[in-house]
């Protein structure tokens, strides 16, 4: 069996850990997306150690923390990085380049050759999860 082969068969087990999964596609995709999926992980969990990975929607690794901070999608241009709460989050060093009409999501489009601006994106991921933590801490009014 290829290699090929195996990270499909790992890919559609559901039996298989999230972070299994998003590994297996890492691998999978074999190229600039994979090592760029990979370099966005590492800042992602290098800025909230407390970070949950998920894999939803038939292939999207998640990071949750008190909710979605944010998602890695692949494509073929592009890795897309998606903030769920993106338009409340404040981006002084203009990182969010995509998705910018909507009033909830904003997404990061990282083309083959760019370069990650690593303690943006940081506290970026931060002040998403300070915003998850934040609201989920208000009382619901009665």
């Amino acid at each position: 069996m290829s290699k090929k082969t195996s990270v499909k068969s790992t890919k559609v087990s559901e039996a298989a850990a999230p972070s299994e999964l998003i590994d297996a596609k890492i691998g999978e995709l074999g190229d600039w997306r994979g090592e760029m999926l990979a370099c966005v992980r590492k800042i992602i969990r290098q800025a909230d150690p407390e970070v949950v990975e998920e894999w939803k929607w038939r292939g999207v690794p998640v990071w949750e923390h008190a909710g979605i901070i944010c998602t890695g999608e692949t494509y073929k241009a592009v890795v897309k990085m998606t903030f769920a709460k993106g338009a409340s989050l404040d981006d002084p060093s203009g990182l969010f380049n995509s998705s910018l009409d909507g009033n909830t999501r904003r997404a990061i489009d990282i083309h083959e050759g760019d370069k990650v601006n690593e303690r943006a994106l940081r506290a970026l991921i931060r002040a998403a999860v300070a915003l998850n933590t934040s609201a989920k801490k208000k009382p619901k009014k009665a």
